[in-house]
């Protein structure tokens, strides 16, 4: 089998960060809690994209937004970045880039989730040549 990469994010409320993403546009397929309400193991997936979701098992910091970016965070393959946007936007999102077309030739967008984590949408694929 060829490797393939899957990311996984933890959230200090993985519930809510569930909900945020469906309200974004994925889908949850698989969703373990613990009997303490904490996810312990979860996977979203919009399209051919699979996210892997967990509740913090530690007090994590993220980084902050310096500029337009905190230095990492995921980004999503859409044809539809406009959509995204607004959905992630309506959803409880705070903007960062608004859909733009880029120099490249691409259209992206920028948005920290509601718990800070960096969600970058674009019509590029990474990877191609």
């Amino acid at each position: 089998m060829d490797p393939r990469l899957f990311a996984y994010v933890s959230y200090v409320d993985a519930p809510a960060a569930l909900d945020w993403l469906k309200q974004v546009g994925f889908t949850v397929v698989r969703r373990q809690d613990g009997a303490d309400g904490a996810v312990i193991h979860a996977e979203v997936r919009f399209g051919k994209a699979v996210i892997m979701v967990a509740s913090d098992d530690a007090e994590y910091q993220r980084p902050p937004l310096v500029g337009r970016s905190t230095g990492q965070g995921l980004y999503l393959l859409t044809e539809d970045v406009d959509r995204f946007y607004s959905r992630a936007v309506d959803a409880g999102a705070t903007g960062v880039i608004e859909p733009e077309d880029t120099e490249w030739g691409s259209r992206r967008c920028r948005v920290l989730d509601p718990q800070g984590c960096e969600w970058s949408a674009g019509s590029y694929e990474p990877g191609t040549v």
